[in-house]
């Protein structure tokens, strides 16, 4: 009976490593023009100054390259596999990421809230409740965007309470469906969310927003605002 192979980590490094750190794939995202695969970062920071395919070349979008990419969930699994405590370094540089840029609470006036004392019987309760303390958390203003007079305007009348909490991976898909029910839209509207007046992706996260759009773009960072308005969907 023959003996199988052993083969070493650095045999797949050709596969599993990103053409524009040279580092192991974190995020493994992949342009669906041509199928190239990067970290999520470094092709999101490529993009920003060009359409072009940073291996190949060919121009992935003529305006907006960010709608051209899809996270690699099942890539992204078999190196954490392949790569030994690479998913818990990963996890240990988020965390302190978040612990440095850690957002305010916002109270509904949008200013600062002073943060409440904790009494005993809080930290007796905690055990009972699930807070998602592992997911990093995000303030975020939902403001309506006005058409001038446009269809939707008369449909939209805004949020009562338009500053929210939620998880740093929630997507502009979530946010969307969100806002449709707590608006009660119309099943012949559509909503489009923009930050800084651009269009963002269904499938963006808060971070990736925040990390791309807001946080490079704008003089303040808490909270992170986004847009949104409504438009007649043809479909």
């Amino acid at each position: 009976m023959a003996t199988q192979r052993k083969h070493f980590v650095k045999e797949f490094n050709p596969y599993i490593t990103c053409y524009i750190c040279k580092g192991y794939l974190i995020k493994p995202t992949t342009v669906t023009e041509c199928l190239h695969t990067f970290c999520k970062s470094c092709i999101v920071q490529h993009f920003e100054e060009s359409n072009d395919c940073p291996k190949c070349g060919n121009q992935v979008h003529e305006t907006n390259p960010l709608e051209m990419l899809r996270l690699d969930n099942t890539l992204e699994e078999i190196i954490f596999k392949l790569v030994p405590r690479l998913r818990e370094e990963e996890q240990r540089r988020e965390s302190e990421f978040w612990k440095r840029n850690k957002p305010q609470e916002i109270g509904a006036d949008g200013s600062p809230k002073a943060k409440k004392a904790r009494t005993d019987e809080d930290y007796e309760n905690e055990d009972d409740k699930d807070y998602h303390r592992s997911d990093p958390q995000i303030a975020i203003c939902l403001d309506c965007l006005r058409n001038n007079g446009q269809s939707g305007d008369n449909v939209v009348k805004g949020l009562m309470k338009k500053f929210i909490r939620c998880s740093t991976r929630v997507t502009v898909g979530t946010i969307k469906k969100f806002l449709s029910l707590k608006l009660k839209l119309p099943s012949t509207y559509e909503l489009d969310v923009l930050c800084n007046g651009e269009i963002m992706g269904k499938d963006h996260t808060m971070e990736f927003i925040y990390m791309t759009r807001w946080r490079l773009r704008s003089e303040t960072s808490y909270p992170m605002v986004l847009q949104y308005r409504p438009r007649i969907d043809f479909g």
